[in-house]
């Protein structure tokens, strides 16, 4: 039978990985945890009166350490992989994304794409405060490639800086037949991943997920201030 002193060695070395590799949740990870363990009851359960060969013991603790290896290999590849990515989020930012997101409202008009219903003959454009609460509904032209928003609430005073979500409630014959999220443009000045996702946040500090983004432009002005 192997000298005992290795049993230690062997398991201080598992234990260091183990801390290296937690939360990796990777494949390679799982597979190493599971040579070890195998390696681990072969040598306690060997015949005594025929124990391992010294040279499969070898082919053994080589094969361990390329385990090992690919390991921290795939976590360096993991790590600059982040980093490209990041480094293509960069030029994301100070674009504007077109996406159903809240628009920040400075006192200057916004521009906002409405959704197309063939149908409609009437829409009403409606405004909605960071709360959720109505401030505005307008009539609007139905077949509008693009609607400006000037920034007066239901009762026609200039609404606060702040953020604002628009929808555009369609009409039929004087039935309502579609109530949509209309689009427009943000500018972004954070991009990040969180959780496996790209995340941006634009100005005024909403944040919308990137899948949701369907357009982006160069800025066209500077990006505004929010209220404190």
């Amino acid at each position: 039978m192997l000298p005992d002193p290795i049993m230690p060695s062997m398991a201080q070395r598992a234990g260091g990985n183990g801390a290296n590799t937690s939360g990796s949740g990777s494949m390679l990870t799982s597979d190493f945890d599971t040579f070890l363990h195998m390696l681990t009851v072969q040598m306690q359960n060997q015949n005594p009166l025929n124990p391992m060969e010294s040279t499969d013991f070898a082919v053994q603790l080589a094969t361990f350490s390329g385990v090992e290896q690919q390991v921290r290999t795939n976590q360096l590849l993991d790590a600059l992989s982040a980093r490209m990515g990041l480094s293509e989020l960069a030029g994301w930012v100070g674009m504007e994304a077109l996406s159903a997101s809240p628009a920040w409202f400075d006192g200057s008009p916004i521009t906002l794409v409405p959704p197309e219903v063939p149908m409609a003959d009437r829409a009403q454009l409606v405004v909605r405060n960071a709360f959720g609460a109505e401030v505005a509904r307008l009539d609007v032209d139905p077949r509008a490639d693009t609607i400006d928003f000037a920034g007066t609430g239901a009762d026609g005073m200039p609404l606060p800086d702040g953020l604002y979500a628009f929808e555009v409630d369609s009409f039929h014959m004087g039935e309502q037949i579609a109530t949509n999220h209309v689009l427009n443009y943000a500018r972004i000045e954070e991009a990040r991943f969180d959780g496996g996702e790209v995340l941006l946040i634009v100005a005024g500090g909403a944040i919308i997920d990137s899948s949701t983004v369907v357009g982006l432009r160069e800025g066209t002005r500077s990006p505004p201030v929010a209220a404190e």
